[in-house]
């Protein structure tokens, strides 16, 4: 079974260590996301329509809102993961459009240099740091990651965000989703209230955002989901009630097929930096 061997939630994001041995869904985060192996056999990771094979010889970036997954090669032993999920404002909290955390490739090398920060700072995330040493930590690691994904890379043509929306339709769904995310919420409901068909609700929301709105619903539920397992002590079931589930078990299947473990789980090891 996958588990959480760390967790800190900051103002950087999430830092995290996992044992990972399950396939995930497809799904996106509104962070950007780097995802390092640090023992174990490889695993291979989709993005978008790619598919990437991510070893100890290589790094794998997720720019914000690109549908990913998880797809292991040991079912039986798993890998470990040393995986960041970075706040596009604490990135770079000048800038005017929250997508500005592009990484410039989707693989890339893992240079010597960096293996040794990526280890340094797993072991650091291992063991209970405070938010400022973490904080310095993070910033060079992924500072050096952005810069070495742009590393002979072509430029690359401006795509469409969940941030970059111009349709005052699809403005409203989103807004719609976000006021209440919830299993319950019927997104025919919502394309109606936009003054969409289904068909042209659907079509226009994945061009205008790069997701679909199932994928997008879903990580706004996820957004909820760990907020309140690592900022509250609401039990798990609540939190499943709370956010339109029927059952504790429905919720703690969809959480395990987004995070790849149960909510129990992540909240173990789950701790909040504060500044």
């Amino acid at each position: 079974m996958s588990k959480a061997l760390a967790v800190f939630h900051g103002r950087f994001g999430r830092a995290t260590v996992y044992q990972l041995n399950r396939p995930f869904n497809m799904h996106a985060h509104r962070e950007g996301h780097l995802i390092f192996h640090v023992g174990g056999t490889p695993a291979r990771i989709d993005v978008c329509d790619e598919r990437w094979l991510l070893a100890e010889d290589s790094i794998v970036a997720v720019n914000p809102w690109e549908p990913h997954n998880f797809v292991p090669t040991d079912m039986e032993n798993g890998a470990i993961f040393f995986v960041l999920y970075v706040n596009a404002e604490w990135f770079a909290p000048d800038a005017a459009r929250a997508h500005s955390l592009r990484f410039g490739r989707t693989c890339f090398k893992r240079t010597a240099t960096l293996d040794r920060h990526i280890r340094r700072s797993a072991a650091l995330v291992c063991g209970a740091p405070s938010l400022s040493s973490l904080d310095c930590e993070l910033r060079q690691l992924i500072d050096s990651c952005y810069d070495e994904s742009w590393q002979r890379s072509e430029p690359v043509q401006e795509t469409r965000t969940a941030t970059a929306v111009t349709d005052f339709r699809v403005r409203k769904s989103i807004k719609l989703m976000s006021e209440s995310p919830g299993a319950e919420i019927e997104l025919d409901s919502i394309a109606r209230a936009s003054g969409l068909s289904r068909p042209h609700f659907y079509r226009l929301f994945r061009t205008q955002t790069g997701v679909t709105p199932n994928l997008y619903l879903n990580t706004l539920i996820m957004e909820q989901a760990l907020d309140a397992l690592v900022a509250t002590e609401v039990p798990i079931a609540d939190i499943g009630f709370d956010l339109g589930f029927s059952s504790q078990s429905g919720f703690t299947r969809f959480f395990a097929a987004n995070v790849g473990m149960a909510p129990t789980e992540y909240r173990r090891a789950a701790k909040v930096l504060r500044p």
